[in-house]
């Protein structure tokens, strides 16, 4: 895997707030959940491609909605970028579901979980001081 250059990783974050801003405050599809959040972006050397990473904080038909309301707005998306952001091309958005945050808080439930069980068996056992 080639490392980015210090000019994708600028074109990157400013494709990323941009898609951010479009998503919050341009789109008027209901299928959109209001808590969507763009997790990363990944525009190809060539600006011709980009991948963005969507997080969608709901369940699985919400998911499924806005990913679905999100590449019917591909369109629009996409010229709203090209006025926003001054690019020789603009890329073609692919949207790809992101799971990792739903996945981080659901470990970190099971850790809490875990650890509440051990301290309730702690708190069963009695402790044996005298070992004389």
């Amino acid at each position: 895997m080639r490392k980015n250059s210090i000019k994708n990783t600028r074109i990157n974050g400013e494709v990323l707030r941009e898609l951010s801003n479009i998503i919050h405050g341009g789109i008027k599809d209901p299928r959109i959940h209001p808590m969507t959040s763009v997790v990363s972006v990944m525009v190809a050397p060539d600006l011709k491609t980009c991948k963005a990473y969507i997080s969608v904080l709901g369940d699985e038909a919400a998911q499924a909605d806005t990913l679905a309301g999100l590449k019917s707005a591909e369109g629009y998306i996409r010229s709203k970028l090209a006025r926003n952001i001054n690019l020789r091309n603009t890329p073609e958005i692919t949207f790809i579901l992101d799971q990792s945050i739903e996945y981080g808080v659901n470990m970190s439930k099971r850790i809490d979980e875990v650890n509440r069980m051990d301290e309730d068996r702690r708190a069963v056992m009695p402790v044996d001081t005298d070992e004389e």
